[in-house]
């Protein structure tokens, strides 16, 4: 609790930050935009989050019926803008993982069971989001988008290859038994000669019960491919949503420049820069990417008005509604 207040502090500091140095040499001019934007293409941007927020829960809703049939999507939803809040809150977005795992058992699961669901949910999240990055490398490296900014062109290569490695490491971990085994045995011998652990044999035989569980899950959802893919499918559908919603944003502001394409590869390469941000919500570094990825389309008022629109629908609002839902009373356990 006192460290969501203490980045809570953080996160209104910065965020006090940014509007400022946003602000303060057009202020009338963004004020402008912002008052005569299209309402209808504000609801469409809108329209796109909200929607990508609803496949992604889908997504989250197939793998834990693949355990069992009771759950909702009303569970599956909830715990989608739950994440927002957690993830939005936390440094490099670390609190959602831990928190869905504590709300699956609180809604009745084990422990291992839950932590199979989320790293398998991860796993084909981070896959779509590798394929994503491959698409927007490639149209990038066709067509030359970003051609002034080679500082953070390089970041995006080196966020690629992380993003990449994650899913690789992830895919090990949750498929190689035995790599499994031989870690933890390791782990827990080093410790015991430390004297860290009293009975080190009682404990591996412990941990060796928990892997061969988790793995017991990962077997069963390797063998069902269609699952992966149907996941898979929605975890694009919720990207390409997100990403080109910024397009929306920028139309009703009258902005030119900008098609959907040059949202989606610029949305893509935003969310790989804030993946090296340790400050909740990626706060400085997503609003300095926005600013560099986009304004090599569009400039001025128009761009910078945008920027204040986006973040507040594709973060802040979410978060709200995240710690809206947090707060409202959910299915109580099985």
């Amino acid at each position: 609790m006192k460290s969501l207040k203490k980045n809570s502090l953080i996160l209104i500091g910065i965020t006090i930050l940014i509007l400022f140095l946003v602000l303060k040499d057009d202020f009338s001019a963004i004020i402008a935009a912002l008052l005569g934007a299209n309402f209808f293409f504000l609801f469409l941007a809108l329209l796109c989050q909200l929607l990508a927020i609803v496949f992604e829960a889908l997504a989250y809703k197939k793998i834990v019926n693949s355990y069992t049939k009771d759950y909702s999507y009303g569970q599956a939803l909830r715990m989608q803008f739950m994440t927002k809040f957690f993830n939005g809150i936390t440094p490099f977005s670390t609190g959602g993982q831990p928190m869905q795992i504590y709300m699956l058992k609180k809604d009745g699961f084990r422990f291992t069971k839950a932590t199979n669901i989320i790293m398998q949910n991860f796993i084909i999240y981070q896959a779509a989001l590798v394929i994503y990055g491959l698409f927007a490398i490639a149209i990038n490296a066709n067509f030359h988008l970003f051609k002034n900014i080679p500082v953070l062109k390089e970041l995006i290569v080196l966020g690629f290859m992380v993003n990449t490695l994650v899913m690789l490491g992830l895919i090990i971990i949750s498929f190689s038994s035995k790599f499994n085994h031989l870690v933890i045995k390791k782990v827990i011998s080093f410790l015991g000669k430390l004297k860290l652990i009293k009975n080190p044999e009682k404990t591996q035989e412990a941990w060796r019960e928990r892997i061969d569980d988790f793995h017991e899950g990962t077997t069963y959802l390797k063998k069902n491919k269609l699952l992966c893919l149907e996941a898979f499918f929605y975890n694009m559908i919720y990207l390409t949503l997100t990403y080109v919603m910024p397009y929306f944003v920028i139309i009703a502001l009258g902005g030119t420049g900008v098609s959907p394409i040059t949202a989606i590869v610029s949305s893509a390469y935003i969310l790989i820069i804030g993946s090296f941000v340790p400050i909740p919500g990626a706060s400085g570094g997503i609003e300095y990417g926005y600013l560099k990825f986009f304004g090599c389309f569009i400039g001025g008022s128009i761009l910078k008005a945008s920027l204040l629109i986006w973040r507040t629908i594709s973060y802040y609002l979410l978060m709200i509604i995240g710690a809206i839902v947090l707060n409202v009373k959910g299915r109580k356990k099985r």
